[in-house]
């Protein structure tokens, strides 16, 4: 055989080698035969192409874009990113203490956490942070949000913008705890509530601790929110399921092509309560680790869930050292609830025609059963066992959320009026007309699948000159769209109600403040007290 060739096979096997273990035989050829193209073609663009190339950008992208094919979760990180991570890591609880958003040519203060720096130095929601000491923030090509991280003690000089008047601020940068659970209490004399909002490594000493608290106070009844929780450590969600189920009971399952990331995870301790009346409240944004733990107690009948289907994250993650300081992390594996069901709600193998991962339609959703012989469902997600139409929005109020026009519109509505009195604040009609009057002012504009679909039609037609003919039958088609999109608004009245009330309340009361409310006014809360005190229909539904 020629050496060259016999060289470049050595090569291929080299860079293959890691697959073997996993790659079945007809794969392995496959792979050989891509690498050498796209080895050939790289060095090629990089000789030959007219303009000089940066060999590190070109394959950084084509990574990037490899992986987007896959799933959201699984990414690649080159030297730079890399070390942008370990800096974050090192610097994440430290700042100003404030939760901030980048957006264009500024950083927008999303919530100054109460009695912080920010708070302190008399920051507020909203306001427009546009230079950093010396740094203005549109200038700065990488994420602004690093400016404001540094050393705990270290002054921060921050030059912001409110309600069109620029003002300049020096505060000292803190250490800022992470609380997992930022809020507990009681609901009346005998029923704890607690916010469970992340699973980080405290987050079952802290979760546990409330409960303690919370039963030496009278609480003989639970109810746990996960809501808006999008996860975090396994170890854990398998902990505080633990809480209220025996040891060696099986919580969730991993399940791999690959051997060796088949794991079963049980509860290892004795458990704390396993008699206490559990309600677990979950939406659309618990994910993930809220989903074993809202699945589990589903599952082994220990607790009644209520809410809107969740999220729907059941792929697992495991970061992969690659070569020159590079790494990635590379979904592994996918999660399944005790009783069978995988909690993964998107496919991002099965596309549709539009590029766009499909989802199990409900009919075609495979029947499991919980422990005392209950009927769940796949298809994604965890189906609660008290469906609240409250806890779901339609797709015109999450693209008002994504606009942050509920946002922006409770940061008007606070300068407006600066003395309100939380306390007996309800939102009111006048105040929901105001808002829909805001959103034709920002020139809000929701375009629905049909719109698109009409106006990529028109588009294939204005070249065939049909446009001119149907012109007036669009028109009144468009105005009905229109109305329909006002009816929508009206129809999803109470969803945006609370949206808004929470947000505004926010501003005045701090995160605190909306949850002392909500524990009053919180229609999902009023579900679960109203169920936990009718325990025949709590366990009816149990078995």
């Amino acid at each position: 055989m020629n050496k060259k060739i016999l060289n470049k096979i050595t090569i291929l096997f080299l860079l293959v080698t890691p697959f073997l273990g996993v790659a079945q035989n007809n794969n392995f050829f496959e792979i050989a035969k891509q690498i050498e193209i796209f080895t050939t073609l790289f060095k090629e663009v990089n000789m030959n192409y007219v303009d000089d190339t940066n060999p590190a950008d070109i394959m950084d992208g084509a990574i990037k874009t490899m992986l987007n094919d896959l799933d959201p979760y699984t990414q690649f990180y080159n030297e730079q990113d890399v070390e942008q991570a370990r800096y974050n890591q090192a610097n994440d609880n430290t700042g100003i203490g404030a939760n901030v958003l980048q957006q264009k040519d500024k950083l927008i203060i999303v919530e100054p956490y109460k009695d912080y720096a920010a708070d302190r130095a008399g920051l507020k929601a909203g306001d427009e942070i546009i230079k950093v000491n010396d740094v203005s923030v549109a200038d700065f090509d990488d994420d602004a949000s690093n400016l404001l991280q540094g050393t705990p003690g270290s002054e921060i000089k921050i030059t912001y913008r409110r309600q069109n008047k620029e003002n300049t601020v020096t505060l000292k940068r803190t250490a800022l705890p992470i609380k997992a659970v930022p809020f507990y209490g009681m609901i009346g004399e005998d029923t704890g509530y607690v916010v469970l909002t992340k699973f980080t490594k405290t987050a079952s000493k802290e979760t546990l601790s409330a409960i303690q608290t919370l039963k030496d106070e009278g609480a003989t009844k639970l109810v746990l929110d996960l809501r808006g929780n999008l996860g975090g450590l396994l170890n854990e969600a398998v902990t505080i399921v633990n809480f209220f189920v025996p040891k060696g009971q099986l919580v969730v399952n991993t399940k791999s092509k690959i051997k060796q990331y088949n794991n079963t995870y049980v509860t290892k301790n004795e458990p704390f309560d396993t008699e206490i009346p559990l309600v677990v409240l979950i939406n659309g944004r618990s994910a993930s680790a809220s989903e074993i733990v809202s699945g589990a107690l589903q599952d082994l009948d220990r607790a009644v869930v209520i809410g809107s289907r969740s999220f729907g994250k059941g792929l697992v993650q495991r970061p992969k050292p690659l070569l020159y300081g590079t790494q990635m992390k590379i979904t592994i594996s996918r999660y399944y609830t005790p009783s069978g069901r995988c909690i993964q709600a998107l496919d991002y193998w099965n596309r549709d025609e539009n590029g766009k991962a499909t989802r199990v339609k409900q009919e075609n959703a495979n029947a499991f059963k919980t422990k005392n012989g209950r009927t769940v469902y796949d298809g994604g997600g965890i189906m609660p066992d008290i469906d609240l139409s409250i806890s779901k929005a339609n797709p015109i109020t999450k693209a008002i959320e994504d606009d942050k026009l509920i946002f922006d519109f409770a940061t008007d509505y606070y300068y407006k009026k600066p003395n309100l009195n939380v306390e007996s604040f309800q939102f009111s009609d006048a105040d929901f007309r105001n808002f829909k009057s805001y959103l034709k002012q920002s020139n809000f504009n929701f375009k629905t699948k049909t719109e698109q679909a009409f106006e990529s039609a028109l588009d294939i037609e204005d070249e065939e000159a049909v446009v001119s003919a149907i012109q007036n039958e669009y028109n009144a088609l468009k105005k009905s769209i229109e109305n329909y999109k006002e009816k929508s608004i009206d129809d999803d009245k109470e969803k945006l109600v609370e949206l808004l009330t929470n947000e505004i309340i926010k501003r005045y009361a701090y995160a605190e403040g909306v949850y002392e409310y909500q524990i009053k006014n919180d229609k999902a809360i009023d579900s679960a007290i109203k169920l936990l005190n009718k325990p025949v229909e709590y366990q009816k539904i149990l078995k």
